[in-house]
């Protein structure tokens, strides 16, 4: 199935794709409204609040970035680190199979964990500007 490896750059675009959606979906109602709440979520699990700010850049801002696969490195690792700590800071305790689990920020966590070693692939933004990534 050798033909399949000339997809492999359509397989990394639909994965940043999917990730940068989830991202952004998740990162516009804090950063358009729901700051304040979100800012008392992370204090509430014993975090500095403003620690939220960074969080809502990372989802909202990373999510954008890894769409348009523009510094897409650098984004991925903003969105893995920000998707381990609400995994084990928040999910965790509920387990893998319980109601809240973390098998979704989890997964996200290991999306964006690729997107650090492999880069955005041929169809990005960081490919035209020459960030060719792993090859």
């Amino acid at each position: 199935m050798r033909f399949l490896d000339r997809l492999q750059p359509l397989g990394l675009l639909v994965l940043r794709l999917a990730l940068g959606a989830i991202m952004i979906a998740h990162g516009y109602p804090k950063i358009f409204g729901g700051l304040h709440h979100h800012v008392e979520v992370v204090r509430s699990l014993g975090m500095p609040g403003w620690l939220a700010y960074l969080s809502a850049a990372a989802e909202f801002g990373g999510g954008i970035l890894l769409v348009l696969g523009f510094l897409t490195r650098v984004a991925a690792f903003f969105v893995c680190t920000n998707m381990l700590v609400a995994l084990f800071a928040a999910e965790f305790k509920n387990g893998f199979l319980g109601q809240h689990n973390y098998q979704f920020p989890l997964a996200l966590a290991a999306m964006a964990f690729a997107f650090i070693f492999t880069g955005g692939g041929p169809i990005a933004i960081d490919w035209l500007r020459g960030s060719k990534g792993a090859r």
